[in-house]
């Protein structure tokens, strides 16, 4: 492959690749910042405790093999519209904790085994909160998890296309080189302090 061959194709890749990549380097760029600067993105966090019974029949078996989880979980789903997915389920001789989480909301039931009686508490973070845990990749499911990969990959790429782009304008080689050796060693310099 000749030198203007390889050139055309770098730009449409650094074209094309920025144009599908647009919306998620915006989403990594914008969190990034609520995420550096907390304290001027706050959102409101809301807990809600609540106290109730469940089916005693479904918890109280001596067996934990026979405790009914499906009816437990969805029963949390039905009655308080719990709506994150169940990352913790633990039984334990006298209690059954089970824990709910997606990004920027949790929820947290302790059931009695003997009566059934329990608490729950519901801890939504908002707006803020939902998409600092996106940016993080915090209970967010394994789909989100390779969407933060993908977008890893297409800024690398548009950042090796964009340098090779470079590399190719003779009269703005030496200054674009310069230029990024300059902001690596002020990423560099920063990262000491």
């Amino acid at each position: 492959m000749d030198k203007k061959t390889f050139a055309q194709i770098s730009r449409w890749l650094h074209i094309y690749l920025s144009m599908i990549s647009f919306v998620i380097v915006l989403f990594f760029s914008a969190t990034g910042l609520t995420l550096n600067h907390a304290d001027y993105f706050q959102s409101k966090s809301t807990t809600t405790e609540l106290k109730g019974n469940v089916n005693a029949a479904w918890v109280s078996s001596k067996d934990s093999s026979k405790i009914d989880k499906l009816s437990v979980v969805e029963f949390f789903r039905n009655q308080y519209k719990v709506k994150a997915a169940v990352s913790d389920f633990r039984i334990d001789e006298s209690e059954i904790s089970i824990s709910f989480k997606s990004p920027g909301y949790e929820a947290d039931a302790f059931i009695n085994r003997v009566n059934g009686s329990f608490q729950l508490m519901i801890t939504s973070q908002g707006f803020m909160g939902f998409v600092n845990d996106l940016h993080k990749g915090r209970d967010a499911g394994k789909t989100w998890l390779l969407l933060i990969d993908i977008a890893a990959i297409l800024m690398v790429l548009i950042s090796l296309t964009g340098l090779t782009l470079l590399l190719f304008i003779k009269r703005k080689r030496v200054a674009g080189i310069v230029l990024a050796v300059i902001g690596l060693i002020i990423m560099y310099w920063m990262s000491l302090f």
